[in-house]
């Protein structure tokens, strides 16, 4: 799909406006706001009834992602960057991506008349690259594995002037702002805030945004509470979990030859966390648990969400709402209200 058909006419009019340099700055961020307002955010929270009597649980709500433009949470900071690159006037973005970042970012840019220049590792296979490139971003593939290819296109960035929309840099504030919105609309949906919210976990970032958020609500009397975090990843492929269950004080980075990337785990697998210490520091604060998810687990449970709540979920992105499942499982929650965040449609 391209960004014509993936967004509303009243988009498109505003976009037209957005690229047209000859109108004031001010005017052209004000019609990019009113993009982001009408785009993305504001994502459902469904009660998920069915899966509540399935495994015994009260109450069941699903945070689904999957509403945003391309299908995913990244819209939110591939939006937040993509205002401040027009604001600061700048010509390129640029960033690495495995798949669902790029397109994310390949669409705010093009609304926004910015070049984007997107690296993937030559052995990622994603086939979201077709949708960047009908979205006019440029691809280039560069050897080693996504991390190494962060840094090169971060090094790219600052030698060519251009903005570097990459995790783990100076954005990273930004980035953990836009996903902090997400406990916002959780909070607005049910009037407090959960017991527990789970997450899927892979650099960290929207761990992090979430718990900021509900942070700074309950700091402004806004919640009764703040949520115990619940971080998932795949299997022994992610810094967090490992450096959780590990009882470390910091997020020691994994060993990169024992990570093999799966269909099924390829969102959630790295060896370094960008936002690892956030995210770490998250866990720890609220309380949290931290679980390791198998691909099959994945995988059996995005069928059972398909049979169950008619959710099309990407398998990575069920990972927490597998360990929040878990987790009442071992202690027997007593009734309250539980949100896991489903991060991506399949």
């Amino acid at each position: 799909k391209t960004a014509e058909n993936k967004v509303s006419s009243e988009t498109k009019k505003l976009s037209e406006f957005v690229k047209d340099k000859s109108k004031s700055l001010v005017d052209r961020l004000e019609s990019y706001e009113d993009i982001i307002n009408l785009e993305v955010g504001d994502t459902g929270l469904h009660r998920a009834k069915a899966m509540e009597r399935e495994f015994d649980i009260r109450q069941l709500y699903i945070k689904y992602e999957g509403d945003n433009p391309t299908g995913t949470q990244k819209d939110r900071i591939a939006f937040a960057q993509i205002y401040d690159a027009l604001r600061r006037e700048f010509e390129v973005v640029s960033l690495a991506t495995c798949g669902n970042y790029g397109v994310a970012v390949a669409l705010a840019a093009n609304l926004a008349g910015i070049a984007c220049r997107i690296y993937i590792p030559e052995s990622f296979h994603t086939d979201r690259v077709v949708e960047m490139q009908l979205l006019g971003a440029e691809i280039i593939r560069i050897p080693g594995n996504y991390e190494d290819v962060v840094k090169e296109s971060s090094e790219l960035a600052k030698n060519n002037g251009w903005y570097d929309a990459n995790p783990g840099g100076a954005n990273t504030p930004l980035q953990i702002s836009a996903y902090s919105q997400i406990a916002t609309e959780i909070f607005e949906d049910l009037g407090d805030a959960p017991k527990y919210c789970a997450v899927p976990v892979s650099n960290g970032t929207l761990f992090a945004g979430i718990y900021r958020g509900f942070v700074s609500l309950y700091k402004r009397g806004k919640t009764s509470r703040i949520p115990k975090m619940v971080a998932a990843s795949s299997s022994n492929k992610n810094p967090i979990i490992q450096s959780f269950l590990q009882g470390l004080d910091h997020c020691k980075d994994l060993n990169p030859e024992a990570i093999k990337e799966t269909k099924y785990n390829e969102p959630l697998i790295n060896w370094h966390s960008f936002d690892g210490e956030e995210a770490l520091y998250a866990l720890k604060e609220s309380d949290g648990e931290a679980y390791n998810i198998s691909d099959k687990k994945l995988r059996d449970m995005t069928a059972l969400l398909a049979k169950k709540e008619g959710f099309r979920i990407l398998p990575a992105s069920t990972a927490g709402l597998i360990a929040l499942l878990e987790l009442d499982e071992k202690m027997n929650f007593e009734p309250d209200r539980f949100v896991a965040v489903l991060t991506a449609k399949n």
